[in-house]
């Protein structure tokens, strides 16, 4: 053992010896343990032959079992700095041959299964500078070889467990490593998990070690997890929810199933309520509310099917249910097999919709989620945030928005560009300084997003909008935000409001104060339609047969215009099918200014705008 290994087990066992959340005093069951049970299979079986999509689902996980058993083995071939595809790839692989030979018993399930992870015991390493690529192939490893356990023979389990051991486990205990012990997002959740599952599945070999890596990370994980309070939001979005929170919960899941507890790591404030969030970020278009560096893509998330058990509310699978029913493409999920265990024994055909058409959260990145309808698909759906740009993923997007009418989405979020795609040019992709290169590229500043832009600057990164009013009256759904710090070098005050009004169009509303000097600001949204300027102030959005028009109501001279979304930079990724749309303005030195701009679906464009009020009444309507 090396004198850096020596001194992190040292602290290792320190830290965990003084905290009262151990599990030093648990037992622990024999092989499978993690996350089901020997016989727990009996279950899932009898939920497969009562309903129809819980049996299609497992048909669904057979068959892409039967693909993957025709898959050459993968090969230690690294994309940039990562080998990260691969070990998503041995996750997946792993879950789905050892669920289908539990559920089974093919044999051909079992060799393949068996194959792959003596295939990928044998790379020289799992990468460990990018430590995500150790974390999730450790995991997938781990289940494989738990899963599998009885039916393996005894040098293939010596070499397994060796590498769990060597290539997984040790290597977070390396500082050169393990920094992300100590960080607040989605690296801490997948890590700490993907290292929990290897100790549990060679608990038996090395009790001591394998003790302290949970306890490690049962105190580790809860600084993520402090990240979701007050209201559940989490703070890097809709796809890296899908990421970190996932791997969170399958690290509560198994332990809990392992030692009948999860150390309270599910009352963590805020933690409980993510599933709400997380349902209000999809719009009746289907596409979510994609901030920071998430696509557009709303698809199955199991662990909300954890959340639902969890909250005894199963409304929260609104859009899952669906997934599930009519989604091909959900084998896609790696975890997939998962939802089998968490989605034991509920019925699907009895989901009621949610309840409430607000949702609006505070924290690091305040969200409001407003919308017209659960059931019409026609819905309006409008969602804005506030927060600040100095967040792990984020965008320089603070006050922006996504809006859907007529089941299409009108306002239009880019998301994130392939990071290999800006890394392998030489971007300083990850420095979130002001200065930084980062906020240059195209898709990350807020010219590019549904915001406002002052004298052609930057947002500042270290700003933070607090939400500052809602409202949830159906005939008034809104929000109001405070964009001051983003701007502060170049306004007195910025002040932003969405709402949907009487249910039949959105509302946008900043209102600004100018410093001693004189102001150019921008106000810009993108879009996948068509755009049509049919006025100074009118603007008529087309797509998939469906209109929208774009109203500015004040300031009342104002001629709108359209920007090209074509690259910038030789590094920055094509936006093919999409536009800008918008106006500039000048506003004197130390003066007052208004901007109300309505986006009115096509239905309801010849209706009276009667309400136009200013923010501070908002809560009056």
């Amino acid at each position: 053992m090396t004198k850096r290994l020596l001194i992190a087990c040292l602290i290792l066992f320190f830290c965990v010896t003084v905290n009262a959340q151990s599990i030093a005093n648990k037992t622990i069951p024999g092989h499978p343990r993690i996350l089901l049970l020997k016989g727990e299979e009996a279950g899932i079986k009898q939920n497969i032959a009562n309903s129809p999509v819980w049996k299609k689902v497992h048909e669904d996980i057979l068959a892409e079992s039967d693909k993957i058993v025709a898959l050459p083995p993968l090969q230690r071939i690294l994309i940039g700095k990562r080998l990260l595809d691969k070990s998503r790839e041995c996750l997946k692989r792993m879950f789905y041959l050892s669920y289908s030979w539990r559920m089974t018993h093919d044999v051909i399930y079992l060799k393949r299964a068996e194959a792959e992870m003596l295939n990928v015991s044998a790379f020289s390493d799992w990468n460990p500078s990018h430590f995500l690529d150790v974390a999730e192939m450790t995991m997938g490893v781990s289940i494989g070889y738990d899963w599998l356990y009885d039916d393996l023979s005894q040098t293939s389990r010596d070499i397994i467990k060796g590498a769990i051991l060597n290539k997984g486990i040790n290597q977070s205990l390396d500082t050169k490593y393990n920094s992300w012990l100590k960080v607040t997002h989605n690296w801490n959740q997948v890590c700490n998990t993907g290292m929990s599952y290897g100790a549990l599945a060679i608990y038996e070999d090395q009790p001591v070690l394998a003790k302290q890596i949970v306890d490690r990370a049962i105190q580790s994980i809860q600084l993520p997890m402090g990240d979701y309070k007050p209201d559940g939001i989490y703070p890097e979005g809709y796809g890296y929810w899908g990421y970190g929170t996932s791997f969170n919960i399958m690290f509560i899941s198994a332990v809990e199933k392992i030692f009948g507890s999860d150390f309270g790591l599910s009352d963590k404030e805020g933690f409980l309520k993510t599933a709400g969030f997380l349902e209000n970020m999809t719009g009746p278009s289907g596409k979510c509310f994609n901030y920071s560096d998430s696509g557009d893509n709303a698809d199955i998330n199991p662990a909300m099917f954890w959340f639902a058990g969890k909250i005894n509310d199963n409304s929260v699978l609104w859009f899952e249910k669906e997934y599930l029913k009519n989604d091909k493409s959900i084998v896609k999920d790696r975890l997939l097999p998962a939802i089998m265990i968490w989605g034991s024994g509920k019925d699907l055909n009895n989901i009621k919709s949610p309840k409430n058409l607000s949702w609006v959260g505070k924290g690091k990145n305040p969200i409001a989620l407003l919308r017209t309808s659960w059931t019409n698909p026609n819905a309006i759906y409008v969602a804005m945030k506030g927060g600040s740009p100095s967040i792990n993923h984020a965008h320089l997007d603070v006050g922006s928005f996504v809006m859907d009418a007529e089941n299409v989405r009108w306002a239009m979020d880019f998301g994130r560009q392939e990071y290999e795609s800006l890394e392998s040019k030489g971007v300083d992709l990850w420095n979130m300084a002001q200065n930084s290169q980062r906020w240059q590229v195209d898709r990350y500043n807020n010219l590019s997003h549904n915001t406002l832009t002052f004298n052609n600057n930057y947002q500042l990164v270290k700003g933070y909008a607090p939400i500052t009013a809602s409202t949830d009256k159906p005939s008034f759904l809104s929000a109001t935000m405070d964009l001051t710090e983003l701007y502060k070098d170049n306004v007195t005050s910025s002040n932003r409001g969405i709402a949907i009004v009487d249910q039949k169009y959105v509302m946008v509303r900043d209102e600004i104060v100018t410093s001693e000097k004189e102001t150019i600001v921008r106000w810009t949204m993108v879009t996948p339609a068509d755009v049509k300027i049919t006025g100074s102030n009118t603007a008529e959005l087309s797509q998939k047969g469906k209109k929208l028009q774009l109203k500015v109501m004040s300031p009342s001279e104002v001629k709108l215009t359209t920007w090209s979304t074509n690259p910038t930079h030789d590094y920055d990724a094509t936006n093919p099918g999409t536009i800008k749309v918008g106006f500039e303005i000048k506003i004197p030195a130390g003066t007052k200014c208004n901007l109300t701009v309505l986006l009115i679906p096509e239905d309801t464009i010849k209706t009276p705008v009667t309400k136009t009020p200013m923010l501070k009444d908002w809560v009056k309507q």
